[in-house]
């Protein structure tokens, strides 16, 4: 394929992670060193700042300064949830996009996102083909739910399952320092797939985990968990249980709408709001046993703990904003970077492979069910084998005066 020269622009999207920010600079780093791409504008809160027109030239920012994004927790480029409707029900949105690509000359979009992230970039991808502007599209995963279908695993996964599987560790230890009984509800993200939750199955790898693990793959059925917490009580004077957000009964309803109606507020995209479930299932525990019940939950510390990040995920975060530059120079277009798993002499290898924005858009990959105990209340050691190999290494986080040194960009207008 011909060589194609024009700017690039690059935006991020959605819910904020550990490395999404590695994943750009990736990108832009890859950009900025290609003779193809003749400007890097980084889009301020996503498609939003395309639309409005609120572009930064990365071209004009200090390199070693750029550099710290690799460990920058969060979206430096800011965020936003903001949902195209489709070409047939309304163009606008469309047409202006294509005018601000006209006017800075941009033949690569890059977006770095989760999945309504990737629905965006299919839409946008479609719609400039049909109006016959070459422009080369490619979306850059990013989802701590782990739930993109396709590849093996999400850049901003690892991390959070890094932070949560320590964290419950942690929490173990705490809930044990008295000779007094305690029952512990941990809260942990997820709308509908439970990979976040069940990364605390980590932590009873090394003997130090919640007693019960509940995934949104499996209805919830709130008297026999109260069965098992009160069981397990009984037994050993201690419980910990670590829940999804996003467990619903065999009705469909979300647990944590039966405490609150948080989940009846829905964002553009029409996903419920959640939160409050710890709090509801500590409150009926101790309705029922009696007991000192403590419901914590994780909430945003566990999307942006850069300090507990894996290194493993930051490198592969790295290699996908780069990998995305790389394929759309030489040609690509249209598609996601994700992972694929190999093992070379024994050992976890990753591999980029490219998915297709369509097959991608808004499909959500589950945990297996075969990957649950018999009981349905605990992870087996096919997951422990999936996602011990993607939380190795350590951050190499920059400090100055014992606290984090995050990027600070100097946002050069368009």
């Amino acid at each position: 394929m011909s060589q194609l020269k024009g700017a690039c622009i690059i935006g991020q999207s959605g819910g904020p992670t550990s490395v999404i920010n590695a994943s750009a600079y990736g990108a832009i780093k890859t950009a900025l060193e290609n003779d193809s791409i003749t400007r890097v504008l980084g889009a301020l809160n996503g498609i939003k700042g395309v639309l409005d027109d609120n572009l930064i030239d990365m071209g004009k920012e200090d390199p070693a300064e750029l550099a710290l994004m690799k460990h920058t927790p969060s979206s430096a480029l800011g965020s936003c949830r903001y949902k195209l409707k489709s070409p047939e029900e309304d163009e606008t949105d469309y047409k202006r996009i294509l005018e601000i690509f006209k006017k800075y000359d941009v033949r690569y979009f890059f977006y770095n996102g989760g999945n309504d992230s990737m629905d965006t970039c299919n839409k946008i991808s479609k719609f400039m083909l049909k109006n016959g502007y070459e422009c080369r599209v490619m979306g850059i995963p990013k989802t701590i739910d782990n739930d993109l279908a396709g590849t093996d695993h999400c850049p901003g996964y690892a991390s959070a399952a890094k932070y949560i599987a320590t964290s419950l560790m942690e929490i173990y230890h705490d809930a044990r320092v008295y000779d007094t009984g305690m029952i512990t509800v941990v809260e942990i993200m997820g709308r509908n797939a439970g990979w976040l939750t069940a990364s605390a199955a980590l932590a009873s790898y090394k003997g130090n985990g919640p007693d019960l693990i509940y995934l949104p793959e499996v209805d919830f059925d709130l008297d026999a968990f109260m069965a098992k917490v009160q069981d397990i009580y009984n037994k050993n004077g201690k419980c910990i249980v670590a829940v999804s957000e996003g467990i619903k009964d065999k009705n469909g309803k979300y647990i944590s709408e039966y405490g609150a109606d948080l989940a009846n507020s829905k964002d553009s995209f029409g996903h419920a709001q959640l939160g409050g479930l710890a709090s509801f299932l500590a409150n009926e525990i101790k309705k029922k046993t009696g007991a000192k019940v403590r419901g914590i939950e994780l909430s945003l510390l566990q999307r942006c703990a850069a300090h507990c990040a894996s290194k493993t995920d930051i490198e592969e975060s790295f290699a996908a904003g780069k990998a995305a530059v790389e394929y759309a120079v030489a040609g690509t277009t249209d598609k996601m970077v994700g992972f694929e798993r190999t093992t070379e002499n024994g050992k976890y290898k990753c591999n980029i492979k490219l998915f297709d924005l369509t097959v991608v858009a808004n499909t959500e990959k589950k945990v297996p069910l075969e990957w649950l105990n018999e009981t349905k209340d605990g992870l087996n050691e096919k997951f422990i084998e999936y996602a011990l190999p993607l939380i190795q290494g350590e951050t190499d986080l920059c400090k100055e005066d014992g606290l984090p040194r995050f990027v600070r960009l100097k946002k050069v207008k368009a």
